[in-house]
């Protein structure tokens, strides 16, 4: 049997949608067919991406969601007519040495890229148990998981998590047709660390990287489309690394 990438006839759930990589995915999954429900923290930018998908043919609709919110999440997924794919994207950073990391800034790295990445995981494979149809996971982690950056002990650590959860689930929910996996980029070029990257500083790290480049954020799409299609129907558990050969370099 041929398989492909074509995802019409499927919905998708991205979370993190309204700005950065999950803008992206949202993108990527409605060109391929998808329906697609965004959602995100900030209403006014996901009206927007839902406009901008509409005006090239997709289909897409906002939700306003706080992932580290459980009720607010099953509200959300426990709803939805069908879920075929989810996109586990919403995360944020945390910045501190772990010596000056208050417990407050660790609880919300955690509370979001952790927990809520397991809150819309658990619930999603709930609402697909329901219809009975199975589908397809896909969360967001980090090479930082597997090479900690410096100053970012909440976030590689929480990266850590995603991949181990990514593999328990994966076990678990195998025999109800729920495949779960992750993609780990390297470092891209984004909006928010296009500066950065292009410092004297960002210049010395990209001597780092085998391709001795950063990643565009286009490089994801292949990934992101083996995934939560059938392309990828006997894979689950897995961890794909997006990284331009960094985590294989010895540097």
């Amino acid at each position: 049997m041929a398989l492909t990438t074509d995802l019409r006839g499927r919905v998708a759930l991205v979370t993190g949608a309204s700005s950065g990589f999950g803008r992206r995915f949202a993108q990527v999954l409605a060109g391929s067919g998808a329906e697609v429900v965004v959602a995100a923290r900030r209403g006014a930018a996901l009206d927007a991406l839902v406009d901008e998908i509409a005006s090239t043919g997709g289909r897409a609709r906002a939700e306003v969601l706080d992932v580290s919110d459980p009720m607010a999440v099953a509200k959300a997924i426990s709803t939805l007519p069908a879920l075929d794919i989810v996109v586990n994207n919403a995360g944020v950073a945390g910045e501190n040495l772990a010596i000056n990391c208050e417990p407050e800034e660790w609880r919300r790295v955690y509370d979001v890229n952790v927990h809520g990445a397991f809150f819309v995981a658990r619930q999603a494979a709930l609402r697909m148990l329901e219809l009975g149809r199975g589908g397809s996971i896909v969360n967001i982690a980090s090479i930082t998981a597997f090479r900690p950056g410096a100053s970012a002990a909440a976030y590689s650590s929480s990266k850590a998590a995603i991949a181990h959860m990514t593999q328990a689930l994966a076990m678990e929910w195998a025999r109800f047709g729920i495949r779960i996996n992750a993609i780990a980029p390297g470092y891209f070029e984004t909006d928010l660390n296009r500066e950065f990257l292009q410092s004297t500083f960002g210049q010395a790290m990209v001597k780092r990287v085998p391709q001795r480049r950063f990643g565009d954020a286009h490089e994801l799409d292949g990934p992101l489309l083996l995934l939560a299609s059938d392309a990828s129907s006997y894979m689950t558990g897995s961890v794909i690394t997006v990284d331009g050969g960094h985590l294989a370099s010895a540097l």
